[in-house]
């Protein structure tokens, strides 16, 4: 089974119970994307060739996936507004966080040297090696940057205009276009902390947590929880019950994430083993590690950490986080977010099939296996 597979069968086993037919609801996302870009391909054509390989890379970054971000987007709409009026441009609306998705994902592989992505090679190491199979002149590498900072800017340039064209009327839009805003600063400030942390050589548990939390775990659950209530009116008292939900979950998201980059299959994750480690990432999980490790232990997971690792050393530097406590910890403490996440869902007053079919996403969320 390959990694998409693997995720979505997880999450149609999770949320199948409750009625929701999830995988028809990431096919109409899929195929709101893909109308979309074509749009847009139609207006780029007179660009020529360059355009169109620009295009195609956009395509293939709002390909597959398991649509968390427009699934938690379409049910805080429904949560509380149980009947949408426009059930097509909700969809269209709940896609354009699968394009802001795309952008950092984009951004985030080239910021990090990411070879892959999904099992296929990342943007920018894609757009190289076509430049180097073409004989072009200057640096490949080079190129590959440009491209991938220039798609990326372009699917977030996208995101926003996808949603105020999603076909809903304007009065309500609005107020999740002000959400919206809010969430792309989150990421982008969030982003630049993960790279600064790393470049300091240190970060404690708390500063891990700061990261974690504006650099995925609001964008993630949270902020599509706050911009489909939006678009369905919700008051402030209910976006504030959102995100006592909302935000929990989306830590135990991340920190599920920072256990999968150390500790996740490759064949599943489509990630090399132990990428994180390679990427020298400081997450909540080498914090833990480092301040609980025998001194030498913990020198030796300080130095290794953003350095090319064999297997062989990957596998000593996961022994050093096991037997710190740091695994257990972290397992520990998504358990924990999780429990107050759902027990801030059940005292939330939402609709109920709502309630279910989010307690689902929830699970599939924090227990999945990429």
């Amino acid at each position: 089974m390959s990694t998409s597979q693997y995720a979505l069968a997880t999450l149609d086993g999770v949320t199948g119970q409750t009625g929701w037919d999830s995988a028809v609801f990431r096919d109409r996302v899929q195929g709101a994307l893909d109308a979309f870009v074509d749009e847009q391909a139609a207006t780029l054509a007179p660009l020529g060739s360059d355009a169109d390989r620009l295009v195609r890379e956009a395509h293939t970054s709002v390909s597959g996936g398991k649509r968390f971000r427009a699934a938690f987007c379409y049910w805080g709409h429904r949560a509380v507004h149980p009947s949408p009026d426009d059930e097509d441009a909700l969809v269209r609306a709940c896609a354009s966080l699968e394009l802001l998705h795309a952008s950092a994902l984009v951004h985030d592989d080239y910021m990090d040297a990411s070879d892959t992505r999904r099992g296929r090679p990342a943007t920018h190491r894609q757009l190289a090696a076509e430049h180097r199979a073409s004989g072009w002149r200057g640096d490949p590498e080079q190129y590959g940057a440009a491209a991938a900072i220039l798609l990326g800017d372009l699917l977030l340039s996208w995101s926003d205009e996808l949603l105020r064209r999603c076909g809903l009327p304007i009065t309500q839009v609005a107020p999740a276009l002000e959400v919206f805003d809010r969430c792309r600063s989150e990421v982008i400030a969030g982003q630049f902390l993960d790279v600064s942390v790393p470049a300091r050589g240190r970060a404690d548990v708390e500063t891990a947590m700061t990261v974690l939390r504006y650099k995925s775990a609001r964008y993630s659950i949270e902020r599509p929880l706050h911009i489909g209530a939006a678009l369905a009116g919700a008051s402030p008292g209910t976006i504030a019950e959102l995100s006592r939900f909302g935000l929990p979950l989306g830590e135990a998201f991340q920190l599920r994430d920072d256990l999968l980059g150390v500790f996740g299959d490759p064949a599943v994750t489509g990630k090399p083993a132990g990428d994180d480690l390679i990427e020298g990432k400081r997450t909540v999980l080498v914090a833990l590690a480092l301040d609980a490790a025998p001194p030498a232990e913990a020198a030796r997971l300080d130095a290794a950490l953003g350095t090319a690792l064999t297997p062989e050393e990957v596998a000593e530097l996961r022994a050093i986080i096991d037997a710190s406590g740091a695994h257990a910890q972290v397992e520990a403490v998504i358990e924990e977010l999780a429990g107050h996440a759902v027990t801030a869902l059940d005292r939330a007053d939402v609709d109920d099939h709502a309630r279910e079919v989010l307690r689902g996403l929830a699970s599939a969320a924090t227990q999945r296996a990429v």
